[in-house]
């Protein structure tokens, strides 16, 4: 029995997987089981972005696991408190509350805003995704129907990018705003310039908090290291996970200063362990070192430019639009068959919303790398 029969029979079968089995990964390429290897523009979505099998987040693993792997937040840890350091060095937000996903970390956010303002209402986008757990999924526009009983019912989904529409919302009772600077899930979806300072100043204004979910967005993906950066807006309260581990996982939830859970209000067991600590500081040492902000602003521009160049006589593509190395191709048509056509040329890309082919390559991938994506494509549109 093959490893998919396997899979079949063994795993709940809860996502529409491709039909590859991936053994191994370097940078921006993985192989398969049959040795085959691809140019991966898709990277665990939006995960890898110090590429796959980085080998400095591979040592500090090896290192740190061979001291300590679990110690429990008990007690006090030196990586942990050093990831501490530097992600509020990064953000400029002022404390960190270390979880093991994205979705926790948005769990974290909207239990953080409930506990600071007592208010229970949340404002979120239409197109959001914010994941999928029963907080989160509350304020994710899609994947909620057949849960809708036992989600938070004081939501109010607004139209994205557009900042008059949150103000006519918010009422006495609201606690927070909750955004994606760029919306991923949703297709790539880029707001208007100065929403995001829009939203600030309402929120402000309002006495509402505004909280940013930079999961996808953050560690240099967008061409900033967080996505807030090309406004120069400071949110209340942010989450990160994602990229935040090398591949590692782990999450984090930040607040700006005077704004904290108290001991015993929330809590994660695994949430900032020692092995994940160690992953992130190495993969956040790469991005800096590497200077690999830098290169996601330049190659997406670059992938940007020459494919609305070269995909312009295609007459499925409706546009091509992108931030750094977080760029969306909208079609006229649903993109799951274009999707297995250039997995068939040899790369891998991500269809979402059904019609927007999003690359969120590893920010080490080389420009002939993104030339062999864009042929790939030009093929498969065929």
């Amino acid at each position: 029995m093959d490893v998919i029969e396997r899979e079949r029979k063994h795993i709940m079968q809860t996502y529409n997987r491709i039909g590859i089995v991936i053994v191994e990964g370097k940078g921006a390429v993985v192989r398969d089981i049959n040795g085959r290897e691809y140019v991966d523009c898709v990277a665990g979505i939006a995960v890898n972005n110090v590429g796959h099998c980085n080998p400095a987040v591979v040592n500090a693993i090896k290192e740190q696991a061979e001291r300590l792997i679990h110690a429990s937040n008990l007690y006090y840890t030196v990586p942990q408190v050093d990831l501490a350091e530097k992600l509020v060095e990064l953000t400029g937000m002022s404390s960190v509350f270390f979880c093991n996903s994205g979705a926790e970390s948005v769990e974290a956010a909207l239990k953080l805003a409930f506990k600071v303002t007592g208010k229970r209402k949340f404002i979120a986008a239409e197109g959001s995704f914010h994941g999928r757990t029963l907080g989160a999924l509350s304020i994710t526009h899609s994947y909620r129907s057949m849960f809708e009983q036992l989600l938070i019912k004081d939501v109010n989904f607004v139209p994205y990018g557009d900042a008059y529409a949150i103000e006519k919302a918010i009422d006495e009772e609201t606690a927070a705003v909750i955004l994606e600077p760029i919306q991923g899930e949703g297709g790539i979806v880029i707001p208007p310039d100065g929403y995001l300072r829009g939203v600030r100043e309402i929120c402000d204004d309002k006495n509402v908090l505004m909280i940013l979910d930079e999961i996808q967005t953050g560690l240099g993906r967008t061409g900033k290291w967080f996505c807030k950066d090309h406004e120069g807006v400071q949110p209340d309260i942010m989450t990160v996970a994602k990229a935040l581990g090398g591949g590692f996982p782990i999450g984090a939830m930040l607040a700006r200063d005077g704004i904290s859970f108290g001991r015993g209000e929330h809590a994660s067991t695994f949430g900032g362990n020692p092995l994940a600590c160690a992953a992130a500081l190495a993969a956040l040492r790469v991005i800096e070192n590497d200077d690999l902000v830098s290169r996601s602003m330049e190659l997406g521009e670059y992938f940007v430019r020459v494919a609305r160049d070269e995909l312009a006589s295609c007459e499925s593509v409706r546009e091509v639009r992108g931030r750094g190395l977080m760029i969306g191709i909208e079609l006229e048509e649903r993109c799951d068959k274009v999707v297995k056509r250039a997995l068939e040329h040899g790369v891998i890309l991500n269809c979402t919303a059904n019609t927007v082919i999003r690359l969120v390559p590893p920010l080490v991938i080389s420009r002939s790398q993104l030339d062999m994506a864009l042929n790939a494509l030009k093929h498969a549109l065929k």
